[in-house]
């Protein structure tokens, strides 16, 4: 009878908690978003809804390809097809209600009141069914021993994830989708259900390609666990179930491209953005920060620095994928997800600074196994990404929710302990402090008008780094023990 009061209670908790952090989204929706009024191209919310015009007018086949109605100069669609149903799907809301703003050819820069409203809504929307349920999911999934209130607590922290919260509903795209796929592939996996997980991950790989930063993570958890079964037999089975599950997954999503002779390479061919170079705007990533001292730009082509990047990727991300080919654990997964997704932003091709929402995903669910690099990782994160905000004109929206996130982690200070690191941590937050003050209201100088984009990019690269450095070593140091459980798979 008790049990089931504590269970109401926390539930009912849970609810509450979902409501706020909804609130939180509407409200920064009622802030700028990419490109507002910055024409002739506008920025990301302009992409997303002009991907609802191109879906909802014309045939799937000419989605990827270059027609007199589909100009891929003017933000052609360069997400995998599940993004592009996504967008017929929203974009049929908008074709019921105001038909206007997707009509095809006249509504490049469409702005009214209620096409925003709209849009708003179908961002939320998507949060609301896939990230939230996903969020609590995993949360049920990877604590199921911890206490009530401490598991209440993580999930608010990933709801009212700074990054989350700004990028989506701020800025304006749609990564609550595929990061909430992801998070319902982790809850699979945790309770066993190992085809059922590569199912969703395999649908978030396909809604945003940058969902590959996870694929070595769990290529390397699930070979690792199908290598620790009893028999010779039962290996090849499982690992061909598994590969399986992926092919018929992909041929699902990509069915109406598979149709037409060479459809498909057009597809991955708008996939792989080569002519962008190494890297766009400043971003804290290794190829950027370096790029003070060693032009790489100038010293290699666009080819040839494709395939060094890929090579420092696959060399930072070895170490956690051999562990979990070698000892799979469902922490170590994890683990090993937070150190693929953040080798790939730290050393990939053409990184954005919102790819660091990849990282934010494992590192949120980290949380209870150590506050305070998960909360410290949410704030450097969002810090990561301020001058683009700032562009946005999100500087209010980024203030309070930095705020919100720091109230809701002070609710737990039993749990954000670490004596060691507070020296440390009040000289980083305080320079971290001086940097944004100068960003959002100090001048460069003229012939430097990107400094202080450059020091910021710095200051959150050696933090990545750092991070990068001490998961890895927690990784091979505290999990060098494979799960029984991983072998007892579905």
């Amino acid at each position: 009878m008790e049990e089931a009061w504590v269970e109401r209670r926390q539930g009912t908790a849970a609810w509450w908690v979902c409501a706020a952090a909804v609130v939180v989204r509407v409200a920064v929706g009622l802030h700028s978003y990419s490109g507002r009024g910055d024409t002739p191209k506008f920025g990301d919310y302009e992409a997303q809804r002009h991907w609802m015009e191109i879906t909802l007018n014309l045939p799937v086949g000419e989605w990827y390809v270059d027609t007199k109605d589909n100009d891929l100069g003017y933000w052609g669609i360069d997400y995998p097809p599940l993004s592009a149903y996504q967008s017929w799907l929203h974009g049929l809301l908008l074709l019921l209600l105001e038909p206007q703003a997707v009509a095809l050819g006249e509504s490049r820069g469409y702005e009214t009141g209620t096409s925003k409203v709209l849009m708003r809504a179908t961002a939320l929307a998507s949060d609301v069914s896939l990230m939230f349920p996903a969020a609590i999911l995993a949360m049920r999934a990877v604590y199921p021993g911890e206490r009530a209130r401490d598991r209440l607590w993580a999930l608010a922290l990933v709801l009212f994830h700074p990054s989350f919260v700004l990028i989506d509903h701020g800025h304006f795209q749609y990564n609550c989708i595929s990061l909430g796929l992801t998070a319902g592939a982790v809850a699979c996996l945790w309770r066993g259900r190992q085809y059922a997980g590569s199912f969703l991950y395999v649908l978030a790989l396909n809604h945003k390609h940058m969902s590959l930063y996870y694929a070595l993570a769990f290529f390397s958890y699930l070979l690792g666990g199908a290598l620790r079964r009893p028999g010779l037999v039962q290996k090849f089975t499982t690992v061909c179930l598994l590969g399986l599950t992926v092919v018929l997954t992909f041929a699902l999503v990509w069915f109406p491209f598979l149709r037409e002779p060479g459809m498909a390479f057009k597809v991955l061919g708008r996939l792989v953005p080569l002519r962008r170079g190494v890297f766009e705007d400043y971003v804290s990533n290794f190829w950027c920060v370096s790029h003070v001292l060693i032009k790489w730009k100038r010293l290699f082509a666009n080819e040839v620095m494709a395939n060094i990047s890929a090579l420092a990727t696959m060399a930072a991300c070895a170490p956690s994928v051999v562990h979990q080919v070698l000892w799979p654990s469902k922490k170590g997964f994890l683990i090993c997800m937070l150190n693929c997704s953040l080798a790939f932003y730290l050393f990939s091709f053409q990184v954005h600074e919102k790819s660091i929402l990849l990282p934010c995903l494992p590192s949120a669910l980290l949380v209870l196994e150590n506050p305070m690099h998960a909360v410290y990782f949410a704030l450097v994160s969002t810090f990561s990404m301020l001058p683009l905000l700032v562009k946005d004109g999100l500087v209010v929206a980024y203030g309070g929710c930095l705020i919100i996130f720091c109230a809701v982690a002070g609710l737990r200070t039993d749990l954000l302990r670490p004596a060691w690191m507070k020296t440390p941590l009040a000289a980083s937050a305080a320079i971290g402090v001086a940097l944004s003050a100068l960003k959002v209201a100090g001048e460069p100088p003229a012939s430097l008008p990107y400094l202080f984009d450059l020091f910021i990019s710095a200051f959150a690269f050696v933090h990545f780094a750092g991070f990068f450095v001490f998961w890895n070593w927690k990784l091979w140091t505290s999990y060098k023990v494979a799960d029984k459980v991983v072998a007892k798979m579905e």
